[in-house]
């Protein structure tokens, strides 16, 4: 007799061919026009499902996983912070949480640099001149940025997208600094001739760059507060290809606005998709749409890895990317 297919909710569309793979291999559930799921949508979908695959823009609070059906046991997160998902509760409820790490570190840290050049060479302020038909001609003295050669970059979170990080800037001739909760291995710190900074204030009032790179805790919710924005230096730029709630983003804004520091570039917002509409009127900011690790490549290297944790859990082993073990 064939074996019952799991039925597996997928609460945003993804690639083609990741989709096609979930209705070969499960009872897939899939969402054809893209929309985000309501608090609603998602308490149906735990009551039904055997497996929940949501992303950042699903509240798997402790309110969704409550009304969680007795055959809901996998939550299989297409992405890499599940910052969105009440882990406690999944645990009380015997849920396991898997994620998809390692995917997506190359293109995060290819726009964490793509952001950097962008914010201290005047990038996107230029296109937008071009854009408007307000260039005249060249200048020497016109739309001036910084090089950024030489500069010192502080890396905030040294994993897997933070090293990555300090590696391509090192190609453009930086000099590599960090705080990590925890040191790294003295032959990475070699490797990428790289200086620790226990004291995080010490490390923000010497650097020219900051680069936010380390997820979204109770522990790191606002680690850039008001009060440590404060300690950078006025020519300083931030740049934030994490989570937005790890800057207090209202105390930024208004250090940007009075040109307390000299600019910032911001993938992700700290109540996204909301942005601050004052934010959208400064020349000194670059902002994207939360598009860090969007390449086709990453998407379906993440879609990858969901089906790999799927099957191997409905199989009954251990998947590879379990984040949380559920209780049996």
């Amino acid at each position: 007799m064939p074996v019952k297919k799991p039925v597996v909710v997928v609460t945003r569309k993804l690639p083609e061919a990741i989709e096609t793979r979930m209705m070969e291999l499960f009872q897939a559930r899939l969402n054809h026009d893209d929309h985000p799921f309501t608090q609603a949508e998602l308490i149906e979908a735990v009551k039904t499902a055997d497996v929940l695959v949501p992303t950042v823009t699903d509240r798997v609070d402790a309110r969704v996983l409550s009304q969680a059906g007795p055959d809901m046991r996998l939550i299989a997160n297409f992405g890499t912070g599940v910052d969105h998902i009440d882990l406690a509760t999944a645990r009380s409820r015997g849920i396991t949480v898997t994620s998809t790490p390692g995917v997506l570190t190359e293109d995060t840290a290819d726009m964490t640099i793509a952001l950097i050049l962008s914010v201290s060479r005047r990038v996107a302020e230029g296109e937008r001149v071009i854009r408007r038909g307000e260039w005249s001609g060249w200048s020497p003295t016109w739309m001036l940025g910084h090089r950024i050669w030489g500069k010192r970059l502080g890396i905030i979170g040294m994993g897997r997208i933070g090293q990555a990080v300090a590696k391509r800037a090192r190609a453009f001739g930086m000099s590599i600094h960090y705080h990590n909760r925890n040191r790294v291995h003295e032959g990475i710190e070699q490797e990428l001739e790289a200086t620790y900074w226990e004291s995080l204030d010490q490390m923000l009032a010497r650097m020219d760059i900051i680069s936010v790179n380390c997820p979204h805790t109770p522990g790191t919710y606002h680690l850039l507060s008001a009060r440590r924005l404060k300690l950078l230096q006025r020519h300083a730029i931030v740049v934030n290809t994490a989570r937005g709630e790890v800057i207090d983003e209202n105390a930024l804004t208004r250090m940007l606005i009075a040109s307390e520091i000299a600019g910032a570039g911001l993938d992700v917002f700290e109540h996204e998709p909301a942005v601050n509409p004052k934010l959208l009127a400064l020349d000194n900011v670059v902002l994207l749409p939360h598009m860090g690790s969007a390449t086709i490549e990453g998407r379906i290297d993440m879609g990858e890895k969901v089906l790999i944790n799927i099957k191997t859990f409905v199989d009954g082993h251990r998947p590879p990317d379990r984040v949380l073990e559920g209780l049996l």
